[in-house]
């Protein structure tokens, strides 16, 4: 695809996301002034960052700058040691426990590290549904399993669906191959109807054809006017997929802005040099 069809194709699919992110509200995440570390010093400082409604945000960088730490951080799993997580400007972490709670609910997160549970695909894409469901809903699930009743919640096949796995929902998680499980894991995320998707390295080793499923997927998100972040080392990958792309090189955010201007007129030299290969950490 030559860089003027490419272009005309994100302004296109990015006006069409635009309306689906207004008619479905969504929730605004970012990162302001964010500072964070392990006990020898930050792994970045004074990050500013959003994910928007119906975007695709790629996250981009070098091992170890601290891409997995910060979707942790948007992903409400603790605190920052400086600075604000807000959801629709609010601090996550000036909210009580139960509205956090809320705003965690709202936000769905997928590890490079596949970890599903030994059951089958479709359980495990309903997981996310049913920790939302009161007892008496999961006493009245459990019911009609042992009764031998189909239990599997809509939302959990059409997640499947998304992915490309509704064929195997019945298969056991260990008999999947990694492409597979990772497409669960993503399903999972999904079937609970997110606000916000983060992915981390989410096609990190995986073939062609499940990378291209993957993707679809995130398409298929942001269509339906879902914000994604995606951390990624695969410069194409971010070119494909995403609106805008962030730089985490040296402990901050070098760059942010829309993905064709940052791959091809970058405002920093380290940027220009990481997208070309030249800055090897």
């Amino acid at each position: 695809m030559t860089d003027a069809a490419r272009t005309a194709r994100k302004s296109d699919r990015t006006r069409r996301n635009g309306e689906h992110a207004a008619e479905r509200g969504g929730t605004r995440l970012a990162a302001e002034g964010v500072t964070h570390g392990f006990g020898e010093g930050p792994v970045f400082e004074s990050v500013d960052l959003t994910v928007e409604p119906g975007e695709v945000l790629a996250v981009v960088g070098p091992s170890g700058t601290g891409k997995t730490t910060l979707l942790r951080l948007l992903a409400c799993f603790h605190p920052p040691d400086e600075g604000v997580v807000s959801a629709d400007g609010t601090d996550v972490w000036s909210l009580s426990e139960a509205d956090r709670l809320a705003v965690r609910r709202r936000v769905g997160m997928v590890f490079q590290v596949r970890s599903l549970f030994s059951t089958t695909a479709a359980e495990n894409a309903a997981y996310g549904l049913r920790v939302r469901e009161s007892w008496t809903d999961r006493l009245r699930t459990a019911a009609r399993r042992a009764l031998g009743f189909e239990t599997t919640p809509t939302a959990a096949r059409e997640a499947l669906s998304t992915v490309g796995m509704a064929d195997k929902a019945g298969r056991r998680a260990a008999s999947l191959s990694g492409g597979e499980a990772q497409r669960v894991a993503i399903a999972r995320a999904l079937a609970p109807d997110p606000d916000v998707l983060l992915l981390d390295e989410p096609t990190s080793n995986l073939d062609p054809r499940n990378t291209a499923l993957v993707e679809e997927a995130v398409e298929a998100a942001r269509e339906r006017g879902i914000g994604v972040a995606i951390a990624t080392h695969d410069m194409q990958q971010a070119r494909r997929v995403s609106d805008r792309t962030a730089v985490l090189l040296d402990g901050s955010i070098v760059e942010c802005g829309p993905t064709d201007r940052v791959f091809e007129s970058p405002d920093d030299e380290r940027t220009r040099k990481f997208v070309a290969g030249e800055l090897v950490y």
